[in-house]
């Protein structure tokens, strides 16, 4: 069987498709996020390979009834779990446009229109952070890719000549810092950098979750004195854990009385310059020299789609660029290539999807679904601090709450254990999801806001959901204070 349809088998693959999308996105307002635990099997697939094709129908109707059948639905309004969102309708058309086009974005030569479009958007984008000076950016695979490429420039614009001559020819030890609660992401690229991950200097917190100032500067002065070179601060705009934001007017001051690089990983928090209302949350991002952001997060897209911006744009091609005679200067232009201001070599097109969004929805629906998703955190927040069965672990200042329960003399491992018990009960029908991590190295319970169709029937569920496992798995004398 060769690779083309005719036109009517075409045709009827691609309504059938388009008919169970809009069936499922009918359904995620009360969707369950997946089966019921005794449901759930985590076995891998046996089957061979097959040397002969079978019916397209079939085959489709197959592999997408059991997606949705038998899958795991983040892009459920009852999902508040990660930073992973339902994402926008003219996002999924605008990929599926893009795989059928399949713009290659590595040269203007191979997508003139393709990567004016990128560019735009990275504009329109960068334009919201306030920067009064050129910048400059690309759209990466995601928020690894973003803050490695931005420690790459930092690097880059601290010890000149290390691209070409390697970490080694500088004869130094770069260290670099960031809070205690910062993305996994960052001692991931120090390891990859060659500087090591040791070089990754990781600050303890305050009780808000912040970087401790106090005990950045300490660790600077004791860096320098043991000989050696600190490059860059990473300050982080919405951590995973608690959705906290580092002082990044503080930290900005501190980076330019250390002439250090200040990095901002706003994969999740940086959405707020979308808001008018609440972008002071991000009060001086404008004074970063590169910025993370993920619109596959707190933006509504569909994997990937990670932004790193730079006010720095000359550094882009200088860390990233290189030279080869297939891929050929256009002769006239005024951008410069992809491929020498990424990591990236072959490019997809993650920009269309954005593009089209605002395009569609115009950016005041962004500021809207990042005020209500605040709102009906801070309610829940409210509800919390009147529980009896719950306190907040973390202050809430994005849509992410952090919750502990309440149990009479109790050690960290009996809490630890009774909200590993709490959120099995909750996720256990399948019907809703939450999860369990640390925040400053106590056990809490975490849900966010992250679907645009989530509201405020939802919560009250989850509440109700809550109580009810605590009721069920805690005994009633433990669980009072």
């Amino acid at each position: 069987m060769g690779f083309d349809f005719d036109e009517a088998t075409r045709r009827q693959l691609g309504y059938e498709l388009i008919d169970l999308i809009n069936s499922y996105y009918s359904s995620l307002p009360t969707r369950p996020v997946q089966l019921p635990a005794e449901q759930r099997t985590f076995g891998q697939l046996t089957e061979r390979m097959p040397d002969e094709g079978a019916d397209p129908v079939a085959v489709l109707d197959e592999v997408t009834s059991d997606l949705v059948d038998k899958g795991f639905h983040v892009p459920s309004a009852q999902y508040f779990g990660l930073m992973n969102p339902t994402p926008t309708y003219v996002s999924v058309l605008a990929e599926a446009l893009v795989a059928a086009l399949n713009p290659q974005l590595a040269t203007q030569a191979r997508s003139q229109l393709a990567s004016k479009i990128e560019n735009e958007t990275v504009q329109w984008i960068g334009d919201r952070v306030g920067w009064s000076s050129d910048f400059g950016g690309t759209f990466t695979s995601g928020g690894n890719e973003a803050n490695f490429s931005a420690l790459a420039l930092a690097l880059n614009w601290k010890f000149p000549g290390i691209v070409e001559e390697g970490v080694a020819a500088t004869k130094v030890r770069p260290v670099f810092y960031s809070s205690a609660e910062s993305h996994h992401s960052l001692d991931k690229s120090a390891g990859l950098l060659g500087i090591g991950r040791r070089a990754a200097r990781r600050i303890a917190v305050t009780e808000r979750v912040q970087m401790d100032l106090a005990a950045l500067e300490k660790q600077i002065a004791a860096d320098k004195a043991a000989g050696l070179h600190p490059f860059a601060v990473v300050a982080t705009a919405g951590t995973t854990n608690s959705g906290a934001i580092d002082e990044l007017v503080a930290i900005a001051e501190i980076c330019r009385r250390y002439q250090l690089w200040f990095h901002v990983d706003g994969a999740y928090g940086a959405a707020a310059i979308f808001s008018d209302q609440h972008r002071g949350l991000v009060r001086g991002i404008e004074r970063a020299d590169s910025i993370t952001i993920d619109p596959h997060k707190w933006l509504a897209m569909p994997f990937a789609a990670g932004l790193i911006l730079t006010v720095h744009p000359e550094l882009l091609e200088t860390t990233f660029g290189t030279h080869t005679p297939y891929m050929p200067k256009v002769a006239g232009s005024t951008m410069i290539d992809n491929f020498k201001v990424s990591t990236q070599w072959s490019r997809r097109m993650n920009s269309l999807k954005v593009y089209l969004t605002l395009r569609v929805h115009g950016r005041k629906a962004y500021e809207e679904l990042i005020d209500r998703q605040l709102a009906l955190a801070a309610r829940f927040a409210a509800r919390v601090g009147k529980s009896a069965e719950f306190e907040l672990a973390a202050p809430q200042v994005l849509p992410i709450l952090n919750l502990r329960v309440k149990l009479l003399h109790a050690s960290e491992e009996e809490v630890e254990a009774a909200h590993l018990k709490i959120v099995d009960a909750v996720t256990r029908s399948g019907e809703r999801w939450i999860s369990l991590t640390k925040v400053n190295g106590r056990s809490v319970l975490r849900m966010m806001v992250i679907s645009y169709l989530t509201t405020e029937k939802h919560l009250d569920e989850l509440w109700a959901a809550l109580s009810a496992a605590t009721a069920e798995v805690l005994p009633k004398a433990a669980s009072v204070r």
